[in-house]
């Protein structure tokens, strides 16, 4: 494999819903990664409702923590067998400005999304995560079909 100075996406972010567009996602990130020798971030952001209290965000964040980890556990066994540098973090709070601003913040060279959200709503079009992530990144972004 080429050393990661070689490489064009050193660190590639998924945002990480749970649906099944976004494994999918994480899934052409991971082979990306391996064949890059790239750092993967999988990054999930949970929605609070609104308006919440400072207790119920926390609760949220326990209880979303514990939710995706049992969804990463597959896709850290699949890092594992790639020899893929895996991250993973959960946060509260809009997943458009969630994603963005945690690319900008880590340096990311790669947004890979799914293609839709787990929501009725963004069944029904491009999805609108994956269209404002597309529309305020500061770097490439792969939507997966």
């Amino acid at each position: 494999m080429r050393g990661r100075r070689d490489c064009q996406f050193k660190r590639v972010m998924v945002g990480f819903d749970g649906s099944s567009q976004s494994e999918k996602a994480a899934d052409v990130a991971l082979k990306l990664a391996r064949a890059m020798d790239s750092r993967l971030l999988l990054f999930a952001v949970a929605r609070p409702p609104e308006p919440a209290t400072s207790v119920e965000l926390d609760a949220m964040l326990d209880d979303a923590r514990e939710h995706f980890e049992e969804q990463f556990k597959k896709i850290r066994t699949r890092a594992t067998e790639y020899e893929v540098d895996l991250e993973t973090d959960v946060v509260v709070g809009h997943p458009v400005e969630q994603i963005v601003h945690r690319a900008e913040a880590d340096r990311v060279n790669l947004i890979v999304l799914g293609r839709r959200g787990v929501s009725r709503f963004e069944r029904i079009i491009i999805g609108s995560t994956s269209e404002k992530v597309l529309r305020y990144a500061h770097c490439p972004v792969l939507v997966v079909r």
